[in-house]
């Protein structure tokens, strides 16, 4: 049975006032409102946009730890979508700019495909917007590929700009 998940937050538009920090640290209490346990959060990092050279404004990401005791990955995933969309965000093209995103990186238990998403996410070894907070709170989480989050982080090319700016509460 599952017993957690890790879900990355990004934002670098602002909603109804409010962007960076203060707006994620309101995503995690609409998850709490949801009924959602956060376990653990992450510090707050602020990213280039992916991808370079996009021209976006910096992101402010995190990463939190779920309970998922009794949860699936695509009830998660509605459960979660319905929180971006209460804060305005629009899926219209790929990497856009957004008031919040809310993803599943890995999820306990849960390898593949479902439904809408896959698992662990597909591309959260490439990132260092997911894999710096990760480390964060939990440094020894391995990829199936046997690799710790610590050495994806690691391996990652040099240069792209990642630097932790605070708490998320």
């Amino acid at each position: 049975m599952p017993t957690s998940a890790f879900v990355a937050l990004g934002a670098n538009l602002p909603f109804e006032g409010v962007e960076g920090a203060p707006l994620l640290a309101r995503a995690v209490a609409a998850m709490r409102t949801d009924g959602l346990d956060v376990r653990a959060l992450s510090g707050v990092w602020r990213t280039e946009a992916w991808p370079r050279g996009s021209g976006q404004p910096d992101y402010c990401n995190a990463v939190v730890e779920l309970d998922a005791v009794g949860l699936h990955p695509e009830a998660l995933y509605e459960r979660l979508t319905a929180i971006e969309r209460r804060f305005g965000r629009e899926r219209r093209e790929r990497w856009a700019a957004r008031t919040l995103d809310l993803d599943i990186i890995a999820m306990q238990g849960f390898e593949g495909a479902f439904g809408p998403i896959s698992l662990p996410h597909p591309r959260m070894s490439e990132r260092a917007f997911v894999l710096a907070p990760l480390a964060e709170i939990a440094p020894d989480w391995r990829h199936p590929t046997g690799r710790s989050v610590r050495e994806l982080l690691e391996s990652l090319p040099a240069g792209y700009r990642c630097e932790r700016i605070g708490a998320l509460a």
